[in-house]
Parts: structure tokens; C-alpha cells; sequence
């Protein structure tokens, strides 16, 4: 069954809020409300959320061109690339929502995925150069401050092998809904707190994905010591009954990593792709419900 089209307002809505949960927890390494960090503010994220939304959600912009104008507001604003990995994550899980697709939010994000363009490559490559990030469109294949030669997936296939971001465009967001997804309704379940349950979402994938930003920078410098700090982590949360007596032990190790220079900013992007994951699948269920309510009241 196709469900009803959602409305603007609720999308943007969930991607502020999703936003917002992920600035509100204590990522070690990330800016948080706890510990700003790396250059930025946490009114940095913020205002890069509230001035990017518009046209994440305007139906009548292509997708690469939601990610280019939601990637101008940016710039304009901070002047610091603050949400590139967050706007490249969730425009395709926005746009699925906005298409008139069958399926649950995976399927039709992936349709969403194998249908993209040379323009939309075309539109992303100009929204990277503005943001000006570290090593993402550098290849022999294809290289942003270029015109592409192929679609925006065809470009993220090429990047995939050094980039998690563009990894997720040619794997359907595997590390959202195989990994991150099932992390997130553990530790909601366990706590009842979202933004502690984004903390766990965080350390999960951190424990056991490399994150791309921080090898961007030193390589495999610091890989296994970030592993083995947010595997410890994740542990210590999962039989915790309350995660807030870990703050000291949060502190110690945002305090060792931003002391290094590390800053896992792939991990946290992810991380705010999969809390609007969830709350889009609960929009698509609403909508999915209205809709087969209707159906059988028209039918009756």
C-alpha cells in the first residue's frame, strides 16, 4: 500500500528534531551541549539545522539541488562546514518521503538511491566545494571540483572504499538500519531517554566502524584506540540502569580525544541520520495507518 503524502511541516519538524537529540548527547570527540570543540559551537549546529531545512523539504527541488541550496544556507550562515555528512545523509531519507513510492522507508530509500543523476552529482560536487571539506571528492575516477561524468550514486560508489557516507548511498544505509537502528530501540527501550539512546547509537557505531573524518586527517593513527574506548563504552552502557553515572567516565574520554585532535564527525552524522530514520518510519506508519482507515471506511 502507498501511503499519503507527508506533509512538509512534519518532515522538517523531524529533521530539526533529529538534529537537535544529536547535539543534546555527550559524543566523545563531537560538539555536544557538554563540550563544544574543533573550531564550532553548538549555535553553529544549530543554526546550520534551522537555515538547512527549508529546502531539505521543498518538494520542488531535485535532490541534489536540496542538498546544494541546504548546503548555501549553511555557508551563508556560519561560514564553517558544520552539516555537509548531516545534509548528504538526509536529504535522500527526506526525499523518499516526499516520493508517491511502495515499501517501507529502506525500500523506497533506495529507489530513491538508484535513480539519481548526473544533474543531481552536478549540484552535490558545487554544495561540496562550498563547504570545503577534507579529501571527499578526491579520485582519479571522478573529483568534485570537476563535472561529473556519472550519477550522484555512480560518484558515491567511487568514494564509498574511503568515504562512510558515500558507503551508505550504494549500500542503502546499511549502517543505519543493520546497526544503528536496532542500537537506537535497545537503548530507548532500556532507558526511555532518546538522547541517551543517541549516545549508545553513537558509541555502537564508533565501536565498531572506523570513522572516515577522524582517517581522513591521521590515517589509522588513533583507529584502535577509538575502538577499544567506544567498545568499552558501549558495554558499560548496556548493562547500565542508569546511563547518567558515566558522565565522568564521557568527560574523560571527549577530553582525551579532543586533546588528540579527533573528532568523529562521520559517526555523529550518522548518528543524526538515524534518529530521523525513526522518526520517518513512524510518519510512514501514521500515514500507512490513515490511509488503510480510510480505505476500509470507503469500502464499508
Amino acid at each position: 500500500m502507498t501511503a499519503g503524502r507527508i506533509d512538509p511541516t512534519s518532515l522538517r519538524d523531524a529533521y530539526l528534531q533529529a538534529c537537535e537529540c544529536e547535539i543534546k548527547a555527550f559524543k566523545p570527540g563531537n560538539v555536544s551541549v557538554y563540550s563544544e570543540g574543533h573550531g564550532m559551537t553548538v549555535d553553529d549546529f544549530r543554526a546550520s539545522a534551522e537555515v538547512s531545512a527549508d529546502p531539505l523539504v521543498d518538494a520542488r527541488l531535485s535532490l541534489g539541488r536540496k542538498i546544494y541550496h541546504a548546503l548555501e544556507k549553511t555557508a551563508d550562515r556560519v561560514r564553517c562546514n558544520t552539516n555537509l555528512g548531516i545534509v548528504l545523509l538526509c536529504a535522500p531519507l527526506l526525499e523518499a518521503m516526499q516520493k508517491k513510492l511502495d515499501g517501507e522507508l529502506r525500500d523506497r530509500l533506495r529507489t530513491v538511491l538508484d535513480t539519481t543523476t548526473v544533474d543531481d552529482a552536478e549540484w552535490v560536487y558545487r554544495g561540496i566545494r562550498l563547504a570545503k571539506p577534507a579529501g571527499l571528492g578526491e579520485s582519479t575516477e571522478e573529483d568534485v571540483h570537476s563535472r561529473p561524468r556519472v550519477s550522484l550514486q555512480e560518484a558515491m560508489r567511487i568514494a564509498s572504499g574511503r568515504d562512510r557516507i558515500a558507503y551508505q548511498y550504494v549500500s542503502g544505509y546499511r549502517d543505519v538500519f543493520e546497526t544503528a537502528k536496532s542500537r537506537y530501540h535497545t537503548a530507548l527501550g532500556q532507558w526511555g531517554d532518546e538522547i541517551w539512546a543517541a549516545v549508545a547509537v553513537f558509541a555502537a557505531l564508533l565501536g565498531q566502524i572506523p570513522d572516515s573524518h577522524i582517517e581522513r586527517k591521521y590515517g589509522n593513527r588513533y583507529t584502535g584506540m577509538v575502538t577499544t574506548r567506544m567498545t568499552s563504552l558501549n558495554e558499560r552502557l548496556s548493562s547500565s540502569d542508569n546511563p547518567e553515572r558515566l558522565m565522568d567516565h564521557l568527560m574523560e574520554v571527549d577530553e582525551e580525544f579532543k586533546n588528540a585532535g579527533i573528532n568523529p564527525g562521520t559517526t555523529a552524522d550518522l548518528t543524526v541520520a538515524t534518529l530521523l530514520a525513526v522518526r520517518l518510519e513512524r510518519l510512514l506508519d501514521n500515514s500507512l495507518a490513515e490511509s488503510f482507515g480510510t480505505s476500509a471506511k470507503d469500502s464499508g
